[in-house]
């Protein structure tokens, strides 16, 4: 079935000319966009462009459409301005989130956020937020942010760095820096939701640090409680920290990440200074 979101993107594709400026334009990546192209041409049963090394061209059944296309996106457009005026419920507000926030700092959001808008969640990692935000699927987004996202509706929340999690009864909770050599004899915990998780296990493998794991999972709570636990450690970043554990530097271990808010292009207002979801957010992350 064809939806508004193909027309969006179709639209974007002919003004632009071009996959890289549309894809930017809708704020999702060049293969998100040249998939729902394919999916759309498809759906149309026949070819909507013809691809050439630098641009697009719009075959004859593509120059049929955009007639189409820019017809029901004004009606779209006229019936949302015509309730614009108009007193009514709020709609929910749809936030996507990353499953690696730490559950205490996004439950206390929530609760800041609580009487401002009803709320809806949906949880995916960094790219699928991103391509719900270009879709239109979510108006706002708790993840990581880019060197590219001071170019859009963005906002930092905090910055951290990872660091080994331990149990605090462990022989080395004391320590100021671990080495990777120290804990080679350590039984691992995989958090499967770790944006980074490729990175840290070549970075284990490099040392020559091959674990046993007790654990994979994607759940965070789950893993961050097993190391509670002693069943084994991991690594995290500093955020999803909680007692009974403990969190120590490794040597060379330098990576970091920064979360932030990002909006939908068409949704700035919902990073503005002085918005209801940016103080939620701050209160949240402080």
């Amino acid at each position: 079935m064809m939806k508004r979101a193909h027309l969006r993107q179709f639209l974007a594709l002919v003004e632009t000319g071009n996959f890289t400026r549309a894809a930017e334009r809708l704020a999702i990546s060049q293969p998100t966009l040249s998939a729902a192209i394919a999916e759309l041409e498809r759906l149309a049963g026949t070819r909507l462009f013809l691809r050439e090394r630098r641009q697009v061209r719009l075959t004859e059944a593509g120059a049929r459409l955009v007639t189409h296309a820019r017809a029901i996106e004004r009606e779209f457009r006229a019936a949302e301005a015509a309730f614009a005026d108009a007193p009514a419920p709020l709609s929910p507000l749809r936030l996507g989130v990353l499953p690696s926030i730490a559950t205490g700092m996004l439950s206390a959001t929530v609760r800041n956020f609580s009487g401002v808008q009803p709320l809806i969640l949906s949880e995916g990692t960094d790219a699928e937020l991103r391509r719900k935000l270009g879709e239109g699927q979510i108006d706002a987004a708790l993840t990581l942010l880019r060197v590219e996202d001071a170019e859009r509706p963005s906002l930092t929340l905090r910055e951290e760095g990872y660091s080994l999690f331990l149990p605090d009864s462990h022989a080395l909770a004391g320590a100021t820096l671990i080495e990777a050599r120290d804990v080679a004899a350590e039984t691992m915990i995989a958090r499967r939701s770790c944006e980074i998780l490729s990175e840290t296990s070549r970075w284990f493998t490099q040392r020559g640090v091959r674990p046993p794991f007790f654990l994979r999972s994607s759940n965070d709570d789950r893993c961050i409680e097993m190391v509670r636990a002693g069943m084994g450690v991991t690594t995290a970043p500093q955020s999803l920290l909680r007692e009974g554990v403990v969190a120590v530097p490794l040597a060379e271990y330098d990576f970091r990440r920064t979360l932030g808010l990002i909006s939908a292009r068409e949704r700035p207002d919902l990073v503005e200074q002085g918005s209801g979801l940016v103080a939620a957010c701050r209160a949240g992350f402080s």
